[in-house]
């Protein structure tokens, strides 16, 4: 296996994330149970997520927006007042939520901060994830960060060729198979999958067979893999250019 970088995804594979979402549509069903049974709301509210992608995209704000829009059409537009203060403070306490490093996620970036090049590639709105990664303590490991709507293979091959790296020379390390997984192996790289306990329905795929694809239960597994599989870094390819006669 020879690498010119290794990326990883963010939310759920480097910190918890979703788990604070969940929490958040606990207590959203629980406003809302007056008006409609649970499995209704979450129904609707997954359904207004999805729908909406293509317009507010990912992240704490889209999924706001969402709460929103389902708590007016659950409740008839009979929702008071004080319940959308309730819809604000909820996402204001989602975006200030401490980032809590999964276990032993540090020690594994730094000690492949020294052998491979580092990105992280995540999608969501710019200014949270930005500030996440910021607060996460771990943006200085990295040598490039990128943000991006939506993965799809497309957004793959753009990232890795402003940054002049081979689609069979890169590694992406994520939880997400829909997001992580199976548009890095489309494009020709290398995907390990490492689940979180929790994932959105909208990201969830089957796992494929594939030989270049791994799934490890914990990220505190991913040195060892890499050593034996092989993996040894290789640099990029020195681009020569001619000397202008202008």
């Amino acid at each position: 296996m020879q690498l010119q970088a290794i990326a990883f995804d963010a939310d759920d594979t480097l910190w918890h994330n979703e788990t604070i979402f969940s929490m958040t549509q606990r207590k959203f069903f629980d406003m809302l149970a007056t008006y409609c049974d649970r499995e209704e709301v979450e129904r609707r509210l997954y359904e207004t997520e999805v729908r909406n992608l293509n317009v507010f995209g990912y992240g704490v704000k889209g999924f706001t927006l969402a709460m929103f829009e389902t708590a007016i059409e659950v409740t008839e537009g009979r929702i008071p007042a004080h319940d959308i203060q309730r819809l604000i403070d909820f996402a204001r306490d989602m975006l200030e939520a401490p980032v809590e490093l999964l276990p032993g996620v540090e020690r594994v970036v730094a000690t492949l901060a020294n052998r491979f090049p580092l990105l992280i590639i995540t999608k969501g709105d710019l200014f949270d994830q930005e500030t996440k990664i910021a607060r996460s303590g771990l943006a200085s490991y990295f040598r490039h960060i990128e943000v991006v709507s939506e993965k799809t293979p497309d957004a793959y091959r753009t990232i890795l060729q402003q940054h002049g790296i081979a689609p069979q020379h890169f590694l992406m390390v994520g939880n997400s198979l829909r997001s992580d997984i199976l548009p890095v192996l489309d494009i020709g790289g290398y995907a390990v999958h490492i689940p979180y306990h929790i994932t959105w329905q909208h990201e969830q795929a089957a796992p494929p067979t594939h030989p270049r694809f791994a799934e490890l239960e914990d990220i505190r597994e991913l040195p060892r893999w890499l050593n034996q599989q092989g993996a040894r870094f290789i640099a990029q390819p020195t681009q020569h250019k001619e000397r202008s006669n202008a």
